[in-house]
């Protein structure tokens, strides 16, 4: 199987550690230099970046944490000068004040460089014809995918978010061998064939590169059976970079991550405390590359595992295990973070309706929908059916247009609704992740 960085990809863990460690003085230094926030914290801890020469001094730093990313909005975080920004990008959540993520020139060529990586190692060539269904916009993984099939050579079709019957059209028309979307998407790809008449096997598709969501062995299963192709799985966190942060390879045995640009720690979620490898925790991240937008110690709330034990393809790169769930409440939802905290401010300008609330998601014909049950008070029931009717559409219009996604709403009494939290949690999850 060809490796596309072969240099990095299966360097020596001596000579990666070496590297990393170089490239983390240089991160420390530029943070130190150029971003207020980091500065501070570096004072505070009465740490000078010089003096971090091993990476136990390194884990004296705080972690940086979502909240941190949301108070220096819009470019409080940024390393460089707008004018060296060629990029900008936010993240999928669906919060008032998103992310911003900046990209340099040299940034946007390490994301080519690590996506092409990733495609690589799912057996993607030149000769292929990659069809992107990723929505393109201010979201980041249409655009790092896209970057990464060019860097290899192959075709790029950017179907982004279309309807599914126009997407199997541009299968069977322009030929498309590499599908790359969420894997939801594939099997909707899948049925949708079915219900046409037409035979996966009459197309050209042979491999599918997933992801944006959760998924299982049971769905990988599913896909290759229904649609005869190879599904491979892979990893991105839209802070950090985008989709390139980790990937399969073919012993789909655990994710390869990228060390020489992304230096990994798994830590109890709770205390903060390291975690040995093969134990599962949370992910945490420090960029070891990127120029505009440098995190140092991000906890990416992703639960997985580290296995550092060799590879059969020849990496050495140490690979994460798939994502087993979240530590917060966050649940994502075609490719969309949902944030319950911002369905409850959105609620809170509506007069009528009270504080609860409960968020549950499911799955049905493989796609994901979002029910969510909202407490009223008692004046909104006793009104006519009329405007009752008005004050939910009115509710479900909003929470569709702030999450951008499509949203069934419920209105119920607030004590019954307490009764249902006091036995369940805010968010339920039934789809079987």
């Amino acid at each position: 199987m060809p490796i596309w960085e072969q240099k990095f990809e299966c360097c020596p863990r001596e000579e990666l550690q070496q590297l990393q460690l170089e490239r983390l003085q240089s991160t420390l230094n530029r943070a130190y230099r150029n971003v207020p926030f980091y500065k501070k914290i570096f004072n505070d801890q009465r740490i000078v970046p010089e003096d971090i020469s091993m990476f136990e001094e390194f884990k004296r730093l705080p972690f940086t944490t979502r909240k941190d990313l949301h108070k220096n909005y819009p470019y409080g975080l940024f390393a460089v000068p707008l004018r060296e920004v060629v990029r900008i990008h936010t993240t999928s959540e669906t919060i008032d004040t998103p992310t911003v993520v900046g990209y340099t020139k040299n940034d946007l060529k390490n994301w080519g460089d690590l996506v092409a990586r990733i495609l690589t190692a799912g057996g993607v060539t030149r000769d292929d014809v990659i069809q992107i269904s990723f929505h393109y916009g201010l979201f980041t993984g249409a655009f790092g995918l896209h970057s990464g099939a060019e860097r290899i050579g192959a075709s790029v079709i950017p179907a982004s978010s279309e309807n599914t019957e126009r997407q199997i059209r541009v299968m069977q028309d322009y030929r498309t061998t590499v599908l790359v979307s969420t894997p939801s998407f594939a099997l909707i790809v899948a049925d949708r064939l079915g219900r046409l008449g037409i035979d996966p096997k009459a197309l050209n598709l042979k491999k599918g590169l997933f992801g944006g969501e959760a998924w299982t062995e049971k769905t990988r299963g599913e896909i290759e059976s229904t649609l005869f192709i190879e599904a491979f799985d892979n990893y991105g966190v839209s802070e950090l970079m985008g989709p390139g942060i980790a990937g399969e390879c073919a012993a789909k045995d655990g994710l390869h991550l990228f060390e020489d640009h992304f230096l990994p720690e798994i830590v109890d979620p709770k205390s903060g405390d390291q975690l040995p490898p093969g134990e599962y925790g949370e992910l945490v991240i420090t960029t070891l590359s990127r120029e505009a937008f440098p995190l140092i110690r991000y906890r990416t709330g992703d639960i997985t595992s580290l296995d550092y034990a060799p590879c059969t393809c020849g990496r050495t790169l140490v690979r994460m295990k798939r994502v087993m769930g979240r530590v917060d409440d966050i649940v994502i939802v075609k490719g969309i973070n949902v944030v319950p905290d911002q369905i409850g401010k959105i609620l809170l300008e509506f007069e009528g309706c009270e504080p609860q609330y409960q968020v549950i998601v499911k799955r049905e014909s493989h796609r994901d929908s979002l029910e969510i049950h909202v407490a009223v008070s008692e004046s909104i029931f006793f009104d006519e059916m009329k405007k009752q009717k008005s004050f939910l559409e009115k509710v479900q219009r909003a929470l569709r247009h702030r999450l951008g996604l499509k949203v069934e709403v419920k209105l119920v009494e607030r004590k019954t609704l307490e009764e249902n939290l006091k036995q369940s949690p805010k968010v339920i999850d039934r789809r079987e992740l």
